[in-house]
């Protein structure tokens, strides 16, 4: 819930305050015979109150209240994106952040977290590898349950070993009724390619054929993943390469990535707005048409 003109409410202060203080003093004026003239307090009161209502509902109405949804279909920029994680064995080592005993995969899935709900405009979904790979989240713009869904996943959920070929596979397999005209997978792992029965380079071919850009992320020392494939599965697809050795340079990489999946057309904010200034106007006038029928003539 938002409003576009806030300065409505500055005039409707103003207003407020000449009905409290700039009232017009009245000559005193005195009779003898009081009992004659009957006070009707209670309409009185009441037609003060209707006034108050009509006259706020006229200013709010000038606000023009609206509401903004930024998650609706109609207001993403086109960009289907996959995050592929490993989740095998190695993932649960500590000491990649020198301030927290966290493994791997506990700091990988925060920083995730944080990259999901910063993508208002585009659908994103999970898979999660090991000696195989599987679907965590299909694709959705339902951000929130996303992000959700991630911090319900463990490392050794789907085994111990680094089947990267599977982690792309099942990405592509995510993407498969994406209408998008961005597709992006962001692949993350800490170790080499050791299991499943897709090698990364014949994923990395079909995700050529079908369009799908590829960034990949090397964490941890060096030598405990391997470089060229990593750099040879980015750039073949048209994605890029990046590492990581800790959780800052690793927040850096997905700010990076963020920045540079976002075109100058795309990266405009477009926001769905409905307007709602009808329904205080509509208050507005019931109340003045009350007020006009209690004075109408007998």
């Amino acid at each position: 819930m938002d409003f576009e003109y806030y300065s409505a409410f500055i005039l409707l202060i103003g207003f407020l305050y000449c009905l409290v203080k700039c009232r017009r003093k009245i000559k005193q004026r005195y009779f003898v015979h009081l009992h004659l003239f009957s006070l009707k307090t209670g309409l009185m009161k009441w037609e003060w109150i209707l006034k108050f209502l009509a006259l706020s509902a006229l200013f709010l109405a000038l606000s023009s209240p609206i509401i903004l949804d930024k998650n609706d279909p109609m207001n993403r920029h086109g960009i289907d994106i996959v995050l592929s994680l490993d989740a095998s064995g190695s993932m649960s080592a500590s000491g990649f952040d020198v301030n927290s005993r966290q493994s791997r995969f506990e700091i990988t899935q925060k920083i995730a977290q944080d990259f999901i709900m910063q993508r208002l405009e585009d659908n994103i979904g999970v898979v999660l590898f090991g000696d195989f790979a599987f679907i965590a989240s299909p694709v959705t713009y339902e951000k929130e349950i996303v992000s959700e869904m991630i911090g319900y996943l463990t490392y050794g959920m789907a085994g111990e070993n680094t089947a990267i070929g599977e982690g792309i596979t099942m990405a592509l397999r995510a993407l498969k009724y994406s209408k998008a005209n961005s597709k992006v997978v962001v692949l993350l792992t800490d170790g080499e390619h050791n299991s499943g029965r897709v090698s990364p380079r014949d994923a990395t071919q079909m995700a050529i054929e079908r369009g799908v850009r590829i960034y990949t992320i090397g964490i941890g020392k060096e030598g405990d993943f391997n470089v060229a494939m990593m750099k040879r599965i980015a750039e073949e697809s048209g994605g890029d390469y990046f590492s990581a050795t800790n959780k800052e340079e690793l927040q850096d990489v997905y700010k990076e990535i963020d920045t540079m999946e976002r075109s100058r057309i795309k990266s405009r904010a477009y926001l769905k707005k409905e307007y709602y200034y009808y329904v205080p106007l509509m208050i507005a006038f019931a109340a003045m048409l009350i007020l006009l029928y209690r004075r109408r003539p007998l």
